[in-house]
């Protein structure tokens, strides 16, 4: 049967391409604003950059609504358990773009105090360079997981390992113990 005889109401096309379309056409971004890149994040909602445009207008407070973790700015090892437990919190499948250089790699806080990077914490995705970097850097970062997303590149590094799971909740909320090298409270 030719396909100039089947009527226009027939889609083909298989289910994980599908499911793929809609999970890159409706991202949800849990803030997870820590410094200045936090407001080039929200200005990047804005009127001017629009993210509903790509399916983003919700930027969800708690991370049970949400499958994207924009983690902008530095990244203290005080709040290193705290953003381990809102990502823990997130349904699967979840993403991490990490916004800026200090939560890249610390940035120029070379100290005990800042985490040398993000992925020491949570596994990073997609990382959107720049001190701070603007709304269009992170819109490209945005779409850089978008097309990630949509070629299931993610869920194929994902089942081969991941990063970032250096810290293990033990116990109770406020007994932690980060393993790696980062620091030990117990």
């Amino acid at each position: 049967m030719p396909l100039e005889d089947l009527s226009y109401n027939f889609l083909t096309g298989n289910v994980e391409k599908l499911v793929q379309w809609a999970r890159k056409s409706s991202v949800w971004p849990a803030t997870f604003g820590l410094a200045c890149c936090a407001i080039e994040m929200m200005a990047s909602g804005a009127a001017d950059f629009d993210l509903a445009r790509f399916g983003m207008e919700v930027f969800r407070a708690s991370p049970r609504q949400s499958d994207l973790m924009i983690v902008a700015g530095r990244v203290s090892q005080k709040m290193a358990p705290v953003l381990r437990q809102v990502y823990d919190q997130m349904m699967e499948p979840k993403w991490v773009i990490s916004m800026g250089v200090c939560a890249s790699t610390g940035g120029m806080f070379n100290n005990y105090a800042i985490v040398q990077g993000v992925d020491q914490i949570v596994p990073v995705d997609v990382y959107a360079p720049g001190c701070p970097p603007g709304p269009e850097t992170l819109m490209h970062a945005i779409l850089t997981l978008h097309h990630q997303i949509q070629t299931g590149d993610i869920l194929r590094r994902r089942a081969a390992g991941e990063k970032g799971t250096s810290l293990h909740m033990v116990g109770e909320a406020s007994t932690t113990k980060m393993l790696g090298g980062v620091q030990d409270l117990v």
